[in-house]
């Protein structure tokens, strides 16, 4: 098992996945901010602007439905490569002039459909080269990478935006899709699917029901899909809260990813790192309580990095979602997870910001970090009555 970064490296494949997977979310980081300051520009509406960045989220509940079967079912270099190949044709698409807004948010929804495939295919491939004991080091690293991504692409793609217009930005985030392509088809081996059999729509729901009958996993995916995605509602509010000022926020956000991760992933012993989720958690929300004052942008950036320190809690419970599935279902139970949490962020962002058209971008932060902080409480106090149940004297497979 490695042991430490730099030995995860010396891993086989680990490498070209963790490159193109990098240059996939530069391409996401770029081009979602470039879309949503188009949109924004164009519109004036907050709602608009929060669905062209997490739209994509909302077409995930569809690819769970549909699609997750694909997951452990076909080659993972051909899909994730063609994933890839497709969001930089679509992102290339969306930056042609003159697309209204419904078209553009179309787009969004239909790349966010095939983009609901990805999420199972690539970290079931993770955790099949470095198997289950090394997987939270490993997603501990790409957490990190992508923080670091998000700082450098919001910060890049906010100096571009005041240089050149959002289509040029679009296109920049096209090419980097290619290079996501091309790096994931030329580093990786032609793997065969983990599991036998055609991805079906039948063989999707019968895993998902098989996944969710378990009541540990059931609350471990709640816990992971619903915080996060009323904390991500919150960040969908970015442009319409400081419209020149955006990419620093989104900037700050993934430092204090960056931050959670590394104290979860390589900081905190085990012992210590089991019982932080639901901390993490409350701290995902609470520094966002504070908008209700209209903070000036120095203090929301403080408050906006604090707060995203706690998405290193998503560690801890995927380490516990990975305890409870067996190896064969890790590809569909790690995709259910992606498409889950993407899913909750677009309904996050899509009732943010229909709070916001009615009130003001601020108070609809405030509200959601509320709902964030409610809703972690109560599955704390489910989990708790969970571990005082007695365990059943034999689990179905599905519960091992």
């Amino acid at each position: 098992m490695p042991t430490s970064y730099r030995s995860l490296f010396r891993t086989p494949e680990f490498t070209p996945l963790f490159l193109g997977s990098a240059a996939q979310n530069a391409g996401g980081t770029v081009g979602g901010l470039a879309l949503g300051t188009l949109v924004y520009r164009s519109t004036g509406s907050p709602l608009l602007s929060a669905l062209s960045m997490f739209g994509p989220s909302l077409a995930q509940v569809l690819g769970a439905t549909f699609l997750l079967s694909g997951a452990d079912r076909l080659p993972p270099r051909t899909t994730l490569a063609a994933i890839s190949a497709t969001f930089a044709a679509g992102t290339a698409a969306m930056a042609l002039p003159g697309l209204p807004p419904g078209v553009l948010l179309t787009a969004v929804l239909l790349l966010g459909l095939v983009a609901s495939l990805g999420g199972g295919v690539r970290w079931g491939l993770l955790n099949e080269i470095l198997a289950k004991d090394g997987y939270l080091p490993g997603r501990s690293l790409f957490n990190m990478m992508s923080g670091l991504v998000q700082i450098t692409g919001y910060a890049t793609g906010g100096a571009l935006l005041a240089a050149v217009s959002p289509r040029v930005c679009l296109l920049l985030a096209a090419a980097l899709y290619l290079t996501s392509a091309v790096v994931t088809r030329a580093g990786l081996t032609a793997r065969p699917p983990r599991a036998a059999g055609r991805p079906s729509v039948a063989e999707t729901r019968r895993t998902n029901a098989l996944l969710w009958a378990s009541r540990p996993r059931r609350l471990t995916y709640l816990g992971l899909w619903l915080p996060n995605g009323l904390v991500v509602g919150c960040e969908s509010l970015y442009v319409s809260y400081t419209p020149g000022a955006a990419g620093t926020l989104f900037a700050c956000a993934a430092l204090g990813m960056l931050a959670g991760d590394v104290t979860v992933g390589r900081l905190l012993p085990p012992a210590v790192r089991t019982r932080t989720a639901t901390p993490l958690l409350l701290l995902l929300a609470t520094p966002y309580l504070l908008f209700v004052l209209h903070p000036p942008l120095a203090l929301a950036a403080v408050c906006v990095t604090v707060a995203s320190v706690g998405f290193g809690a998503s560690l801890v419970q995927q380490e516990r979602l990975m305890s409870l599935t067996p190896d064969e279902l890790s590809g569909h139970a790690l995709g259910l997870h992606s498409a889950g949490m993407l899913t909750m962020q677009g309904v996050g962002a899509a009732l943010a910001g229909s709070v916001a058209q009615l009130t003001s971008p601020a108070s609809a932060m405030t509200l959601m970090a509320l709902a964030s902080l409610a809703v972690t409480l109560t599955l704390a106090t489910a989990g708790r009555q969970e571990r005082r149940i007695p365990a059943p004297a034999a689990a179905d497979p599905a519960e091992r």
